[in-house]
């Protein structure tokens, strides 16, 4: 349910994983589909850049995505419940977000684009998650609530803003804030710009994505090996001696099980200002690996316009 005219939003809502999770995959499937689209058509970029979604005033967008000279996007509206396709030649599709299966969705989508002018082949599976069923005959995935898909859109809208705000004190290369579909979590990336060997046994995925020194934060709503939503953070390579950094605020901890900081959503949203109690915990857990990664501190040292 969207918010009406001098209605209180709750900036940080409850966003209980078992209470949604039907619905969250069938989402995360989705939001695979839509974001194969560009991973088929864009130009490849270094740490897969080419292939996230990003967090719009409605929902999830891909941005522009190019087929030949002509452009096209894709915004999830998590608030009036539809997927919107538009052509740059004025053309214009909308399909509803409704309870249907993966199979189904696939189809529409497939066909929306057909009827614009836009002839797309993606692969034909979703990523990075157990058991892939073919989106084509996907009938498992089949829920679609929109209370918790706004809600969720509401968290991810927040969040953005919160890591965009952290990624301002960066002066080096860093990522927009971005969604990335296959691990279904939203989280800016930063660089010290020296490479890094992937191991010799990485897949295709950490092969062209682990090849550079970097400190990400970000959020996830929950999967199964760590059913809840929380915010994260971690070094790569991961930094010698990172478990014993200093980290606030309380309730934030390094998690071995996981190889990287944890901050759990329900802790932010109880503290008494979720917003500066997740600066804390992206800019302390940066310092932390930075320090042990040997960045140099100028990065941080941006100078703002008076």
């Amino acid at each position: 349910m969207s918010a009406r005219e001098g209605e209180v939003v709750d900036e940080w809502p409850a966003l209980p994983y078992d209470e949604w999770r039907p619905t969250r995959d069938t989402l995360h499937m989705y939001t695979q589909i839509v974001g194969k689209l560009r991973l088929a058509l864009s130009p490849f970029e270094p740490q897969w850049a080419n292939v996230p979604l990003y967090v719009t005033a409605r929902g999830l967008t891909t941005s522009p995505v190019p087929l030949g000279l002509r452009t096209f996007d894709a915004e999830f509206d998590f608030v009036d419940h539809d997927l919107v396709v538009r052509a740059a030649d004025g053309g214009i599709e909308r399909l509803p977000l409704r309870a249907q299966a993966v199979a189904d969705f696939y189809g529409a989508l497939m066909d929306a684009l057909s009827r614009l002018g836009f002839d797309v082949r993606i692969s034909p599976g979703p990523s990075e998650v157990p058991d892939p069923i073919p989106f084509a005959e996907d009938r498992t995935h089949d829920t679609y609530e929109p209370e918790p898909v706004n809600r969720f859109f509401r968290v991810l809208s927040a969040a953005d803003l919160v890591l965009k705000l952290d990624r301002s004190r960066f002066r080096g290369k860093t990522s927009p804030s971005q969604f990335f579909w296959g691990s279904f979590d939203l989280v800016v990336t930063r660089f010290s710009g020296r490479p890094v060997n992937p191991p010799a046994d990485a897949d295709t995925i950490t092969r062209y994505g682990g090849n550079a020194e970097q400190i990400c934060g970000g959020f996830w709503p929950g999967h199964a090996q760590f059913p809840s939503p929380a915010f994260f953070a971690y070094g790569y390579p991961k930094p010698a001696g990172i478990e014993q950094a200093s980290i606030r605020p309380a309730g934030a901890a390094w998690r071995d099980d996981l190889g990287e900081f944890i901050f759990p959503y329900d802790a932010v949203r109880a503290a008494d200002d979720p917003r500066r109690a997740l600066l804390d915990f992206l800019e302390t857990t940066y310092d932390g690996c930075a320090q042990r990664l040997s960045w140099s501190p100028e990065l941080t040292q941006v100078d703002a316009p008076s």
